[in-house]
C-alpha cells in the first residue's frame, strides 16, 4: 500500500510540475508574440516616415512627377545658361545656392536656375525650403526664358522665400508683400506663418483655370486670379510695367526657377502634379 501511495504521490507531483513548465512556456511565447507584434508596428511605423526626394506608391498613381532626386541636379540647369552654375550644389539631399553676399547680382558662378524639361501651364507643385539667417530668395513658376531678360523674375510670378525676422526686405513693400510666401511685392500672405530660420518651409502652389493658390506650412496664404481686373490694375501700380510691360500676360506654360538671391537657401521634396491634359512641350 505505502509503494502504492508513493507512486500516486509521485504521479500527482509531476503532473503539476509539468502543469507549471506548461504554463511557463505557454506565457514566454506569449510575450515572445507580443514582443515580436511591437516590433513589427514599430518597424511598420518607421517604414511608413516618408523619405525625402522621393515618390510614394499612392503620388506615383495620381500622377505626380520628381524634379529632383536629392542626388544630383538633374535637368535643371541655370537660367540662359547650358550648364548648371558652380555656385549651387547638392547638399545634404537639397539644392543649395552657397551665399555671394552680392544680393541680386549673385555669385559669377550663380545665378537663378530653372527646370527646362518641360513647361508646365495647370499644375499642382510642391516644394521645402529654408534660408540662412538674413536669407532671401524666390520660388517662380510659369516662367519664360527670354533673351532680353537676365532674370526670371522679369517674367515669371515668385513666391518669396524670406527670413522675415532678419532681411530687410520684410518691412518694404506694402503691407507685408515681400514677405515669405507673398506674391512678391504684390500681395502679402496671409496668415504670415513662416517658420524660423533653419527649420523647413512646406509650400505648394496650385495653378488651375488661371486661378492661383500658395499653399505655406498647410495653409492657403494667397489667391488671385491672373485674368482677372483686379490683378490687372494692381500690376499697373507696381514696379513690372517699367521693367517689362507685358509682365503680367503670362503663358498657358512655363518653366519652374529658384533664385540666387546672394544668400544660402536650400530646396528639397520637389514635385509637380500636372492638372491639364497635356503639358507644353518645352521650346
Amino acid at each position: 500500500m505505502k509503494i502504492k501511495n508513493i507512486l500516486l504521490n509521485a504521479t500527482f507531483f509531476l503532473a503539476i510540475a509539468l502543469m507549471v513548465q506548461s504554463c511557463g512556456s505557454a506565457k514566454k511565447e506569449s510575450k515572445e508574440s507580443e514582443a515580436s507584434a511591437e516590433e513589427a508596428v514599430e518597424e511598420e511605423s518607421v517604414s511608413s516616415e516618408p523619405v525625402n526626394n522621393t515618390l510614394t506608391e499612392a503620388e506615383k498613381a495620381e500622377g505626380w512627377i520628381l524634379l529632383f532626386d536629392g542626388e544630383t541636379p538633374g535637368a535643371w540647369r541655370g537660367y540662359q545658361k547650358e550648364n548648371f552654375p558652380a555656385a549651387w550644389n547638392v547638399e545634404d539631399g537639397a539644392l543649395h545656392i552657397q551665399g555671394s553676399g552680392r544680393g541680386e547680382v549673385g555669385s559669377k558662378d550663380g545665378g537663378d536656375i530653372i527646370y527646362p524639361a518641360k513647361k508646365f501651364g495647370e499644375f499642382h507643385y510642391k516644394l521645402e525650403w529654408k534660408v540662412s539667417e538674413g536669407g532671401n530668395s524666390g520660388i517662380f513658376y510659369l516662367g519664360q526664358e527670354i533673351p532680353e531678360f537676365d532674370y526670371i523674375w522679369k517674367s515669371a510670378p515668385e513666391m518669396q522665400v524670406l527670413d522675415n525676422v532678419n532681411h530687410p526686405d520684410a518691412n518694404k513693400g506694402k503691407d507685408g508683400n515681400r514677405q515669405a510666401g507673398s506674391l512678391y511685392d504684390l500681395i502679402p500672405a496671409q496668415p504670415q506663418n513662416a517658420k524660423a530660420v533653419g527649420e523647413w518651409n512646406q509650400v505648394e502652389i496650385i495653378v488651375k483655370d488661371r486661378k492661383v493658390k500658395h499653399i505655406q506650412n498647410g495653409e492657403v496664404v494667397v489667391e488671385y486670379d491672373i485674368e482677372s481686373d483686379e490683378f490687372k490694375e494692381l500690376i499697373k501700380d507696381s514696379k513690372w510695367p517699367p521693367i517689362n510691360p507685358n509682365w503680367a500676360d503670362f503663358t498657358e506654360a512655363g518653366y519652374f526657377g529658384l533664385q540666387d538671391h546672394g544668400d544660402d537657401a536650400w530646396f528639397r521634396n520637389i514635385k509637380v502634379k500636372p492638372l491639364e491634359s497635356e503639358s507644353e512641350p518645352a521650346s
